[in-house]
């Protein structure tokens, strides 16, 4: 018999026990309006499990007791399907849900008409104005300073002042110095009209609302997370890399095992699923693409058997029977 340390060891990660914890805690309270849990943690030491769930239960609701059902059942169900001890569940209550606030934010119907979100929102880039404002003003307040001393208080000109004066009398366009300041000029200047034409927030996508006058948009990071989850629980899928951009979402995913185009299926719905879920004002195009890992497998093909008619011969004594063909008749030959 092999030895138990050469076959092998199984490793449960702690997002595989925090996603079931969280499945878990939906099971708990299956009615309309159950318990949902918004943030969720889990860590694993071992063959001991530590899991940590903030739960939103229905009003009203015994909390006392729904709490303990909730606990039971999360601390239960994660020692099953994970095989670790799970010495309890700390659950917090954050959040009460009534039957108004568990409705969507958004309906269908007034998702199909809200179209009045911007394609893309405007930066109002504080930090290059503010940068610039401030080089001009200290620019502009020291020559205007100066300027007032010399006419007013009849002082002499700053030495600063008549420096630059005297060393742009003495050099002319073509010299290098004249020639790199100017070159630096103009790409600044060149990079301010850029930041002017250009909306920025390339990390931002804006979102369809209902409410009018009321602008949305969902950080990409986020959208990245949700497509990452969703395609991550398609079965035979191992890891998953995320790329989002303004008008296109990349997902590579490996196949662990299962039938690759199976699998490219059903990744490819899941992560239109999320970001359908989205609502984001300009819909990106999607591009799956599943790469089988090195432990996947092809799956074995099913063969179909055909077993041969057979028919029992009328006279047998023994029970045997004789092929279909040998009963015909037979044709062509004598009589």
């Amino acid at each position: 018999m092999t030895a138990a340390a050469q076959r092998g060891t199984t490793t449960v990660s702690e997002r595989a026990v925090r996603r079931i914890a969280e499945r878990a805690t939906t099971e708990a309270l299956p009615a309309p309006g159950g318990a949902r849990t918004a943030r969720a943690a889990a860590s694993v030491r071992g063959r001991r499990a530590k899991v940590s769930l903030g739960v939103t239960l229905p009003y009203p609701a015994p909390l006392a007791d729904t709490v303990r059902e909730v606990q039971r059942h999360v601390v239960e169900r994660t020692r099953e399907l994970t095989g670790l001890e799970v010495p309890a569940a700390r659950i917090s209550v954050i959040a009460l849900a009534t039957p108004t606030s568990a409705q969507p934010l958004v309906s269908p119907a007034e998702d199909t008409i809200a179209t009045s979100a911007p394609w893309r929102w405007w930066s109002q880039r504080r930090v290059p104005v503010a940068v610039l404002t401030s080089v001009a003003a200290l620019g502009c307040g020291a020559l205007a300073l100066d300027m007032v001393q010399v006419h007013t208080a009849h002082l002499p000109a700053s030495v600063w002042r008549t420096s630059a004066v005297h060393w742009l009398a003495g050099h002319g366009p073509g010299d290098p110095g004249v020639v790199v300041a100017g070159g630096l000029t103009a790409l600044i200047g060149i990079w301010m009209v850029v930041l002017a034409l250009s909306p920025g927030r390339r990390h931002q996508s804006t979102v369809r609302t209902s409410a009018n006058h009321v602008d949305a948009a969902v950080d990409r990071s986020a959208v990245q997370a949700l497509v990452r989850d969703a395609v991550g629980d398609v079965e035979g899928i191992a890891a998953v890399r995320i790329r989002v951009r303004r008008r296109r979402v990349t997902v590579r995913a490996g196949l662990a095992f299962g039938d690759r185009a199976g699998a490219h299926a059903a990744a490819t719905a899941a992560a239109r699923a999320a970001l359908t879920a989205c609502h984001l004002r300009r819909a990106p195009r999607l591009r799956v693409v599943v790469t089988p890992e090195p432990v996947w497998q092809p799956p074995a093909p099913t063969a179909d058997v055909t077993a041969d008619a057979t028919e029992a011969t009328p006279g047998d004594d023994d029970g045997r029977s004789t092929p279909a063909s040998a009963l015909a008749p037979a044709t062509g030959g004598d009589r």
